[in-house]
Order: C-alpha cells, then sequence, then structure tokens
C-alpha cells in the first residue's frame, strides 16, 4: 500500500523533454556494436511503477530502482537519462491500462461516466501519480490514445472541438481533486494506525462535552445523519459518485443548450 506523510511533487518533463519524447516513441538513437542489453526501457519502467506503488514518489530513485532489478545503477542511465525522464515513461506506460472500449449502445452520459470511474480506478492503483504535476505533460503514445478515447465519449454531442476539450479537462480535474481526497483518507488511517471508527472512539465523547447542537443546530442535524450514513468521518466514493452526477448534469446542460 502506497505510504506517503506527504504528498512531494515531482513534474512531468521536469527533465529533457526530446530525451523522454524519444523514449515513449522508440526514437532513441541506435546502440553501438556490443553486448546486447541486459535490461530495455520497459523493465526498468515495470521496476519503478512497482517501486512507487508500494512506496510512493518520494521512494523513487535510480538507485531503488536499480537495486530491484539487481543491477549496478550507473547501468540504468545507459538506457534512461534521469528520474525525470523515468517518471515520463512510467506515466505512459500505466496511461495504456485504461480500457479502450466502451459498452454497446452506451450513451455519451455513460460513456462519460466510464471516463471518469476508468481514472478513479486508475489513481487508486497508482496513487503517486497524484504527485506529479501535470502542467507540461509530455506526449507519448499512451496518453495521446487515452485522450483521443476519452474524446469519442462526446463525439457528434453538439460541442465544439475546443468544448469537448475543455469537458474533457473538466472530467479529469474533478477526478483528480476527488481521489485525492479518497488517498488521503487511506493515508490517514495507514500513517496512525487507526480508523475512522477508531479515531472517533476517541475524540466523540470529549467533543459531545463541548458541542453545544443548539448553538449550531443545523450542522448537528446534518453531522448526525451524514455519521450515521457513512459510519465514518466521510464517505470518498459516494461524495465522488455524487459530485460526478452534478458534474454530467452541467454537462448535459452545455449539450443541451448547443443543440437548440
Amino acid at each position: 500500500m502506497f505510504r506517503s506523510n506527504a504528498m512531494t511533487a515531482d513534474s512531468s518533463s521536469a527533465g529533457d523533454p526530446r530525451r523522454s519524447l524519444e523514449l515513449l516513441w522508440g526514437l532513441a538513437p541506435a546502440r553501438r556494436r556490443g553486448p546486447r542489453p541486459r535490461l530495455s526501457v520497459e523493465e526498468i519502467a515495470i521496476a519503478a511503477i512497482e517501486l512507487a506503488d508500494a512506496e510512493g514518489l518520494s521512494a523513487l530513485s535510480m538507485r531503488r530502482v536499480a537495486d530491484r532489478l539487481k543491477v549496478a545503477t550507473m547501468s540504468l542511465y545507459t538506457y534512461v537519462p534521469s528520474k525525470a525522464e523515468l517518471i515520463d515513461v512510467m506515466l505512459d506506460r500505466v496511461y495504456g491500462e485504461t480500457p479502450k472500449t466502451y459498452g454497446t449502445g452506451a450513451g455519451w452520459r455513460a460513456r462519460l461516466e466510464q471516463v471518469a470511474r476508468d481514472n478513479w480506478d486508475l489513481y487508486h492503483r497508482h496513487p503517486w501519480m497524484l504527485q506529479v504535476v501535470m502542467h507540461r505533460p509530455v506526449l507519448g503514445p499512451n496518453m495521446i490514445a487515452k485522450f483521443d478515447f476519452e474524446l469519442r465519449s462526446i463525439e457528434g454531442e453538439s460541442l465544439t472541438d475546443l468544448e469537448m476539450d475543455q469537458v474533457i479537462s473538466l472530467i479529469s480535474n474533478y477526478v483528480h481533486g476527488a481521489v485525492r481526497s479518497a488517498v488521503e483518507a487511506m493515508q490517514a488511517e495507514s500513517r496512525t494506525g487507526l480508523s475512522d471508527a477508531q479515531w472517533w472512539e476517541i475524540s466523540g465523547p470529549l467533543l459531545e462535552k463541548v458541542f453545544d447542537p443548539t448553538q449550531f443546530p443545523t450542522a448537528a442535524r446534518v453531522g448526525a445523519a451524514a455519521g450515521e450514513a457513512y459510519e465514518a468521518v466521510g464517505d470518498p466514493e459516494r461524495a465522488f459518485a455524487f459530485g460526478l452526477e452534478r458534474v454530467l448534469d452541467g454537462i448535459e446542460a452545455l449539450i443541451a443548450r448547443g443543440s437548440a
């Protein structure tokens, strides 16, 4: 399980974007004659992803990846220039995990919901992705294939090309924020060793002594209803589903306006 006391950030394209693109698209210069390479960029990326999945991006280093592969650290640099380019390769590889087909007869709303849930699942499998700043993403083949697939969820729905791009960005940004809350909730239990129920057993009795429900009646009523429903501080998955429906409602209004 991913463990980290803080979500430190690395950036996509923090290294040499040309080298990253060469690695992603198989454009790296041909190797000179000599012994057959012991490793491949793909094998290095897989080892790096496994490490980041287990311990978070802060644990990722060329040395740790080399240890995992049982090779000398310096040998990795003959395949990947640095950790920065390695992260770009890691990202593109995990982007390839998302499905690229929609259910038969699914309308745009069901397709767009699938896009959101596929991304939700992807972040949960690889929570270290939340630690990568994506302002300047390196456009590898899997990232482009994923973007093309997501755009096709709303193709032909009375939206301009710019609106299509913004709708996918809206879904992506919504999922990113929602899943961050879910991952932070998981980290809280891992970090403290207390489940939400155990945390409330400690906090609840003291709060009951100081909290006056007559002074804050709305908070008391709603808080009691939420606590009974969630049996926890919150329910990130339920909040994600509720918010996604409201986002889709807004997109439906946009499409309706365009077709009117």
